[in-house]
């Protein structure tokens, strides 16, 4: 399977940049996604990709194959690039039978009716459909019909697989298990994979590498595991999982750590970052609710990095409880494992499970709107 290649690609709609120098390389085989919430160009990254739309700057090439150059006046219709699509509403024709569906991108290839059958009963035993190919459309459950719209994308062979949120639509639960599947079928075909959603369990769980995007720019891109422990702006953790900033100011740094004054309660704590900001400087400390310690009253002294807060709500959601605490006028969230705890508690965290960003304005609490801000 080829790599993809998009460079400085630009997008405008009007006198709107919906897409501003666009650039990333997606390598042989990668299951890529494209992160962020709505309006932020992920999708119409997609579409030019699959050439449904025209960019207004820069390149796209598959396999080394130029599929787009505007500079060159290059632009190879959709039929032409044979990549597979999947759409958020699987577009399946109503009136059709699940194999006459898969028929159609064949008959358009003018593939002969023998192997039209061979590539059908291929297809749907990739998705373990076989055995519905004479159903129609609305005999089948959500989850089914989006495994046949997948079914048809890979029914002509395509080179680069690209899906606009396929699993939106499905509940909760079957959202989840054809997460999984759908994982286990990319690697067992080993197809290059463009992936597009704003659901940011889903990008971690499924991806090898994700791309954050907000207003057109692409704010980082790394494995699932660097854009969740390392954000390289605090947009970027404050739309991956939930995350508390805490805006300070530095008093000290010394040996790759920074002693910061928070602004709420006053306390001095010390963050382990590269970030080098001299004494004065205002600074944002990030922690996620996971890597805060609660420490019951009794258990406080000698604690590094302590915290004096309040316990304001608690919920149990199963694998742990979720604490919503005061810190000085501000709300900061934690998780633990600690039933029952009300009243006065400290919180304490290492040095290096905090994250420190200079000038960073603090994230708002709407999801969002969270990559917005300028950082």
């Amino acid at each position: 399977m080829p790599e993809v290649r998009v460079h400085q690609l630009d997008k405008t709609f009007g006198t709107t940049s919906v897409l501003k120098g666009v650039d990333f390389t997606i390598r042989d085989g990668e299951f890529f996604t494209l992160l962020g919430p709505s309006g932020c160009g992920k999708s119409t990254t997609l579409n030019c990709i699959a050439g449904l739309e025209k960019p207004t700057g820069g390149s796209i090439s598959v396999g080394g194959e130029v599929f787009v150059d505007v500079a060159r006046k290059v632009f190879r219709t959709p039929e032409e690039r044979n990549l597979g699509m999947v759409f958020q509403s699987y577009a399946l024709w109503p009136h059709m039978t699940i194999a006459a569906n898969l028929a159609m991108p064949l008959k358009i290839r003018k593939i002969g009716k023998d192997e039209q059958d061979r590539r059908i009963t291929d297809a749907l035993d990739k998705v373990g459909l076989a055995h519905l190919r004479d159903r129609y459309p609305h005999q089948l459950s959500g989850g089914q019909q989006q495994r046949v719209a997948l079914a048809r994308a890979l029914v002509y062979s395509p080179s680069v697989l690209l899906l606009d949120e396929p699993l939106s639509n499905l509940d909760a639960k079957l959202r989840e298990q054809a997460r999984a599947w759908l994982k286990r079928l990319q690697e067992d075909l080993g197809i290059t994979t463009v992936y597009v959603t704003h659901d940011q369990d889903e990008a971690l769980a499924l991806s090898d590498r994700i791309a954050v995007m907000s207003e057109g720019d692409m704010l980082q891109i790394g494995t699932p595991h660097e854009i969740y422990e390392q954000p390289a702006a605090a947009a970027v953790a404050a739309f991956v999982g939930r995350c508390n900033f805490l805006r300070g100011t530095v008093e000290r740094r010394a040996d790759g750590h920074t002693d910061v004054r928070l602004d709420a309660g006053g306390e001095v704590v010390t963050v382990a970052s590269p970030v080098e900001v001299g004494a004065g400087g205002q600074v944002t400390v990030a922690i996620r609710p996971e890597k805060l310690e609660v420490l019951p009253a009794d258990r406080e002294a000698g604690a590094a990095n302590l915290l004096g807060t309040e316990i304001l709500t608690r919920s149990y959601v199963g694998s742990h409880y979720e604490y919503d605490v005061r810190l000085g006028n501000q709300v900061v969230q934690v998780e633990s494992t600690r039933p029952g705890l009300s009243g006065r508690v400290g919180l304490t965290f290492a040095p290096e499970s905090a994250l420190l960003y200079a000038d960073a304005v603090v994230p708002s609490e709407d999801a969002e709107d969270l990559l917005t801000l300028q950082v």
